[in-house]
């Protein structure tokens, strides 16, 4: 496995308290750098989402464009994933594109060079 996971309460509150964060219609993104060697990654999705069908689907969503955008070797950072209303009825690609810009924001990825775009290594 490329990162470890956040599981604990106090974990997810750092981020959200101390984190920076990117709000789309279609994902949340809250970035924390630490001072461990080891990228750590959380995915939520509350009952605002639905039912437990379609919040299980917003969170395979996101598990799906998060493989094909972290790095193994992403760094030190906390990164929490918060599904929105629109996350579960959307594609994997959908959100690679949404979740590739944020994390190049927040920094956690190098921006791309305009003729590679659209390809990923």
């Amino acid at each position: 496995m490329r990162y470890r996971v956040l599981n604990k309460n106090r974990e997810f509150t750092r981020a959200y308290s101390r984190g920076k964060s990117f709000v789309h219609p279609l994902l949340v993104t809250y970035v924390v750098k630490t001072r461990t060697k080891k990228l750590r990654v959380g995915i939520t999705s509350s009952k605002k989402i639905g039912n437990a069908v379609a919040r299980n689907r917003a969170r395979r969503v996101i598990r799906a464009a998060m493989a094909a955008q972290l790095p193994p070797d992403a760094g030190s950072w906390d990164i929490v994933f918060v599904a929105r209303g629109r996350t579960a009825a959307s594609k994997s690609w959908q959100l690679e594109k949404v979740m590739r810009r944020q994390l190049i924001a927040a920094g956690v990825l190098a921006p791309q060079d305009p003729e590679n775009a659209g390809h990923t290594p």
